[in-house]
């Protein structure tokens, strides 16, 4: 297969980057695969409640509703846990910078996929914050009166004590996690489909978990560059 060849550049450069290419082709094809796998799971659990949520109503007045009521006329949702309980004094920046990027996505991706953001805080509180960044494409749902996060392992209540000690997780108290789960609607049911489980995995050197770099743009870009991602991690403001 021939290459580009920008100008200048040295043998030794043009042999190292079609090697370079090649593993890239073959990642190309590891992600179509996995997707592949990710869209062949058999039906996920049924949800065991119809989750009730606080959001804004399309009056821009507080509203309560269902899980079921999400979908609207797309047979699938997909839900990101937000790290921003009431027990925090500042939402996590790393949901934060992940959150701006799907903002801008959301618009589009919303066509086929409705994408909300869920967390344990106050409608209000919430409202307060999407207005601050900019969030004019996202739905922000209140879960401060349901189980929704422990359920679906948006923080760490569900954990098996298990997984606690393996994990060197605090065992004496609960913490958020971000988590993005696809639920699936099939006449009145329910199922869950996929969760990002990578967030609950034990961690590689050098890798953390990286549970949803494929749909952050920061980690992306950065990965591009010589410098790589180094040790930057996102700010709420710079």
């Amino acid at each position: 297969m021939e290459h580009l060849s920008f100008p200048n550049e040295s043998t030794d450069y043009r042999t190292a980057r079609n090697a370079l290419l090649a593993a890239e082709i073959e990642l190309r094809r590891h992600i179509e695969a996995v997707a592949a796998q990710r869209r062949a799971l058999p039906p996920g659990g049924a949800v065991p409640t119809d989750y009730i949520f606080e959001r804004i109503g399309a009056d821009m007045l507080p509203e309560k509703v269902k899980l079921s009521e999400l979908f609207g006329k797309h047979p699938s949702i997909l839900l990101y846990s937000f790290m921003y309980g009431p027990e925090r004094a500042a939402p996590c920046p790393g949901c934060t910078h992940l959150l701006d990027g799907i903002n801008g996505a959301a618009l589009h991706a919303r066509q086929r996929l409705p994408i909300y953001v869920v967390a344990r805080s106050p409608l209000a509180r919430l409202v307060a914050l999407a207005k601050d960044r900019g969030w004019n494409n996202l739905v922000l749902l209140s879960a401060e009166e349901n189980s929704y996060t422990s359920d679906y392992f948006g923080n760490t209540a569900g954990l098996t004590e298990a997984m606690r000690i393996e994990r060197n997780h605090d065992r004496s108290r609960n913490f958020d996690e971000p988590i993005a789960n696809i639920f699936r609607k099939e006449g009145d049911v329910v199922r869950h489909f996929w969760g990002s489980e990578l967030t609950y995995a034990l961690e590689e050197p050098g890798q953390n978990h990286r549970a949803l770099d494929l749909v952050d743009p920061v980690w992306g870009l950065l990965d591009m560059a010589p410098e790589g991602r180094g040790d930057f991690f996102p700010k709420l403001a710079y």
